[in-house]
């Protein structure tokens, strides 16, 4: 378990003459639900994912700089390496701050379902107060009912479906308070929207039960200069976990790929 700070982790393989592939987590802070993807997207990247120790109770700013930092630590030996930033949910929201900080580090962002709608759904912002106040055997139980609403399970392989369950019961109470905080607290307006000039791919998902990502995917998509907005119709928010969702392939589909890494991926 990460207990001293944020770090990356190393899915499968170094392979540091491909570009660098940046993951930033969901809500359970863990980086490991980016499982089912790692195979396809190692074919033509260097994959790292972003580990929040449970019980890292940081600010957006702290969090935001600690990100940065183990990038320029990748990137000490290849400064030119080409960086893609993608962020799923939660680590939606902490990927436009990021790149927002150090626009110059990204080459590509790729936003999954970010949770920037949070705000703006009282019963969001009412789970986030009453989370912190549930007695411990109740909380452990609301999270149970969440999973339902996190995924379709029905495409998700019972492998994945433990994994989110585990990575689910990892988050401690006070921990999980204070995230849905960041999110409740987290803004980016149009202007700042308008910074983000890197080609940017906006992954929503019709069946989200948690969120409504797609009409918050198309209000962030009105605003991002280079964006390209890809509905899953059939996904729901941890759509990453599904079976039938290959992100090295819809990265392809969509040509959001750059020239050099699309002549590696086809030797």
């Amino acid at each position: 378990m990460i207990e001293t700070g944020p770090c990356f982790l190393t899915p499968r393989l170094l392979q540091p003459d491909y570009p660098l592939f940046v993951f930033l987590p969901g809500m359970d802070g863990t980086g490991q639900l980016l499982r089912s993807q790692t195979t396809g997207l190692e074919a033509g990247f260097d994959v790292r994912c972003l580990a929040i120790p449970p019980t890292d109770l940081t600010s957006w700013e702290e969090l935001t700089a600690q990100v940065v930092e183990l990038i320029h630590q990748e990137l000490r030996d290849l400064p030119g390496r080409a960086v893609y930033l993608c962020g799923e949910s939660f680590g939606g929201c902490l990927a436009m701050k990021v790149a927002l900080h150090s626009p110059h580090l990204f080459s590509r962002i790729i936003l999954v379902n970010p949770a920037s709608s949070f705000r703006r759904w009282p019963l969001m912002s009412w789970g986030g107060a009453i989370t912190s106040r549930l007695p411990e055997p109740l909380y452990r139980l609301t999270s149970m009912g969440l999973l339902l609403w996190l995924a379709n399970l029905d495409r998700v392989a019972p492998g994945d479906r433990q994994a989110l369950w585990q990575a689910i019961q990892s988050v401690p109470q006070e921990t999980s308070a204070w995230r849905l905080s960041l999110l409740n607290e987290f803004t980016i307006s149009a202007a700042q929207l308008r910074q983000i000039t890197q080609p940017v791919l906006l992954l929503a998902s019709a069946a989200d039960r948690l969120l409504p990502s797609v009409s918050e995917a198309q209000d962030l998509a009105e605003h991002l200069p280079d964006v390209q907005l890809v509905v899953l119709p059939d996904s729901g928010h941890a759509c990453l976990l599904e079976a039938e969702i290959n992100l090295y392939q819809i990265m392809q589909k969509w040509n959001f790929l750059q020239p050099a890494l699309v002549a590696t991926s086809q030797d």
